[in-house]
């Protein structure tokens, strides 16, 4: 992963202990405390600006961390109109130069293939509205 997700992530007291001479990797365990990691240096998921969607079944937490799309409003959109916009918006806004995963998401990349995931749990109803 780049070094600008944990540096633009990590709040200011983990923040000052990153090496940034270390190449850091995204630990999407959801049983894991760890979010980054080089080695034997870790950071958890709680010296994180934001919470890790990854590490969470709160339907409120952001799947799509650029533009504010969350398990449950997918499952709103799904629930009211019966299908999600969420890929084809997303897709848009990425191909228009918009997002900025390497900033926003924990991850450090792309949100599609996590919103992907949630689209088809919320139309087989596994997301609560």
């Amino acid at each position: 992963m780049d070094l600008i997700t944990p540096k633009s992530l990590l709040l200011p007291h983990a923040l000052e202990r990153l090496d940034p001479t270390r190449t850091y990797r995204f630990c999407g365990n959801r049983d894991c405390l760890v979010a980054y990691f080089a080695g034997d240096e870790t950071f958890t998921s709680e010296e994180l600006k934001v919470p890790v969607f990854q590490k969470s079944d709160a339907a409120g937490i952001p799947v799509c961390y650029c533009f504010d799309w969350s398990p449950k409003r997918i499952a709103q959109e799904i629930a009211t109109t019966g299908q999600s916009t969420a890929s084809r918006t997303i897709t848009a806004h990425v191909q228009a130069g918009r997002c900025a995963c390497e900033v926003n998401n924990p991850q450090g990349s792309c949100c599609l293939g996590n919103v992907t995931q949630v689209v088809k749990a919320a139309q087989a109803g596994r997301v609560m509205v």
